[in-house]
């Protein structure tokens, strides 16, 4: 096995991107969090941006849309009931639209997520949001568990940098990378750009 083989490949598993009318997009902690103070995130506003972009055309498509929210409580920087732990304005819920609140990185971990996602009949689903090397990736991860496909849109998810435990600083687009790395070697797929996804010609 050469060091570019994946365990997709190796199982067999498919790596083509779904079609984005035909799956749910599962957008994951944009909130205001992530744009300034302790928690803002390299890139954040560009991934907001694209994320934006991504709900308009799931939306355009009729895909359902859900939205994952984390609630630290009150006084933290995920506080839901303040603005600070608000989603974001850019990709707010519309009518329709249902809204999933968390306590874990995996978004399905203590929540109705599954539940909601049967309701919706979609095996296919596409993941945005913050940050990538926790709750995305996790995400992915809790999906694959369960027996969806999930697929990470990259340019609309964004992280920060942090220290191994050597003490040395890992910069955000390496943590992001190794982050969505890590879901293309067995969780998922990963779609580079938001264009990526919607083109009619989709490839891995």
């Amino acid at each position: 096995m050469s060091a570019s083989t994946t365990l997709r490949e190796v199982i067999g598993l498919p790596r083509e991107l779904p079609d984005l009318a035909a799956s749910a997009l599962v957008m994951v902690d944009f909130q205001n969090t992530y744009r300034s103070g302790v928690m803002r995130l390299d890139g954040a506003e560009p991934a907001l941006a694209a994320g934006a972009r991504l709900l308009a055309a799931a939306r355009a498509t009729g895909a359902p849309v859900v939205h994952v929210v984390n609630d630290g409580g009150e006084g933290t920087p995920y506080d839901l009931r303040a603005e600070s732990g608000a989603i974001s304005d850019e990709v707010a819920p519309v009518a329709g639209e249902q809204v999933v609140v968390k306590r874990f990185p995996d978004a399905f971990h203590g929540t109705g997520l599954e539940e909601v996602l049967k309701g919706l009949g979609r095996t296919d689903l596409v993941i945005a949001g913050f940050m990538t090397h926790l709750c995305v990736l996790f995400t992915a991860q809790g999906a694959f568990h369960r027996g969806y496909r999930p697929t990470v849109v990259a340019e609309a998810t964004a992280t920060r940098a942090l220290a191994d435990p050597d003490g040395t600083v890992v910069p955000a687009r390496t943590l992001r990378a190794t982050a969505l790395t890590t879901v293309t070697d067995l969780f998922g797929t990963v779609a580079r750009t938001v264009d990526e996804l919607v083109a009619p010609a989709r490839t891995d």
